[in-house]
C-alpha cells in the first residue's frame, strides 16, 4: 500500500469510526442538527495531525532541519504549512521560511514549452545551483543573503536580508518541486524532512465519490479565485486542465518521497463548499465552453446538503477552509 493509500484509507476508517462513512450519514448529521458539532470533531481531528507532524520534526531536528512540503493546487498547502509552524513553536522550534519564488532564474535562462511560452512550472527555471549552495551553508552555520526575485524586470537580484540557522530553527520551505529530490541534488537528502499535503477521502454514495480529491480542490479554488483574485469560476475550470497537467508532471510522480502525508479533507468542507459554489457555478451560461464541467459540478454538490450560515460562522478561524472562504487568522 502506497502512503497516499494509507492516508487515504485512515481516513475512511476514521470516518466509519465516528459513524459518518456514507453520503447517506453525513446528510443525516447535518438534517439532525449536527453541524457543528462536525466541525468541532473535524477541527479537533486536523489539530491532532498537525501536532503528530510537528513532533515528528522536533524528534529528528538535530538531524533534519529542512522542512519541505509540497501538494496539488487548493490543498490548503499555505494553511497547513502555517499551522505545522505553529505547532513547532509550542514545542520551542523557531520555523524560518524561504520563499522558493525568489530562487527563479532570470527570464533569459528560463526553460520554454512545446509552444514556446516562458515554462515557470519547470524545475529548471529554477536556480538549484544557488539553493543548494545557500541550504548547506545554512547547514553548515553560515549566513547567507536571500534573493529575491524581481517579477517586473525578469531578474534575480540582491534581497538585502540575511539569515542563519541558531540552535533551535528550522528552515521552511514550500512550492511544487519541494518533493522533487533533484530541486536539492546537491544536499544530503537526510537533513530534508518532506510532508505531501492533498485532499484525500473518500465517502461511497450517488454516482461519484464523495469528495472527489480533484473536484473537491477544484470547487475550493473556484471559490478563493472568485473571492480574492477576481477570476470567474469559467476562468477557473476553463484554466483546471492546465493545472491537472502541471501536478502530473511535477507534483504526483514525487508523492511517495515524503515522509509525511497530511490529508486537508474535513467531512464538512463539501456542504460548505456547495454554500458558497453553487450560486458562481449556476452563473455560467449554457454557451460557455464551461457550462459542461459546471452541471457535473453542480451534480456533485446536489448529493449533499449544504450548510446554513450559522453553521458557517462557527468554522474556527484558524481553518484550511478559512483559506478558500475568508476569514482566517493565521
Amino acid at each position: 500500500m502506497t502512503k497516499i493509500e494509507a492516508a487515504r484509507q485512515e481516513y475512511k476508517d476514521w470516518c466509519s469510526a465516528i459513524g459518518v462513512g456514507t453520503i447517506d450519514a453525513l446528510n443525516a448529521t447535518l438534517a439532525e442538527g449536527r453541524a457543528i458539532e462536525l466541525i468541532n470533531l473535524c477541527e479537533a481531528r486536523q489539530e491532532r495531525k498537525y501536532a503528530d507532524i510537528a513532533n515528528q520534526i522536533y524528534y529528528r531536528r538535530r538531524k533534519s532541519r529542512i522542512v519541505m512540503m509540497s501538494g496539488p493546487s487548493s490543498s490548503g498547502k499555505t494553511s497547513s504549512s502555517l499551522r505545522i509552524a505553529q505547532q513547532c513553536r509550542v514545542l520551542g522550534l523557531n520555523p524560518k521560511v524561504i520563499e522558493l519564488d525568489n530562487y527563479f532564474v532570470s527570464r533569459d535562462r528560463t526553460p520554454r514549452d512545446e509552444k514556446g511560452e516562458y515554462d515557470f512550472e519547470s524545475l529548471y527555471a529554477m536556480d538549484i545551483e544557488l539553493l543548494d549552495s545557500q541550504l548547506n551553508a545554512l547547514l553548515d552555520g553560515q549566513e547567507v543573503e536571500l534573493p529575491r526575485f524581481d517579477f517586473k524586470s525578469g531578474i534575480q537580484v540582491k534581497s538585502g536580508k540575511t539569515m542563519r540557522l541558531g540552535p533551535n530553527d528550522i528552515l521552511c520551505m514550500e512550492g511544487i518541486h519541494a518533493l522533487n529530490p533533484e530541486l536539492t541534488s546537491a544536499v544530503d537528502q537526510s537533513k530534508i524532512f518532506r510532508i505531501y499535503i492533498s485532499a484525500l477521502s473518500a465517502l461511497p454514495g450517488g454516482e461519484k465519490i464523495h469528495n472527489s480529491t480533484t473536484d473537491k480542490r477544484l470547487l475550493r479554488r473556484i471559490v478563493r479565485d472568485n473571492r480574492v483574485r477576481g477570476i470567474s469560476p469559467e476562468g477557473t475550470i476553463l484554466r483546471w486542465p492546465s493545472v491537472r497537467a502541471g501536478e502530473e508532471k511535477n507534483i504526483f510522480p514525487f508523492e511517495e518521497n515524503a515522509e509525511v502525508v497530511f490529508n486537508s479533507s474535513t467531512l464538512y468542507d463539501i456542504p460548505l463548499l456547495r454554500y458558497y459554489a453553487e450560486p458562481l457555478l449556476e452563473g455560467i451560461a449554457e454557451s460557455s465552453p464551461a457550462y459542461e464541467k459546471a452541471r457535473k459540478l453542480l451534480t456533485f454538490l446536489g448529493n449533499i446538503t449544504a450548510l446554513k450560515p450559522v453553521e458557517i460562522a462557527a468554522i474556527p478561524p484558524t481553518s484550511i477552509m478559512r483559506e478558500f472562504i475568508g476569514g482566517q487568522t493565521l
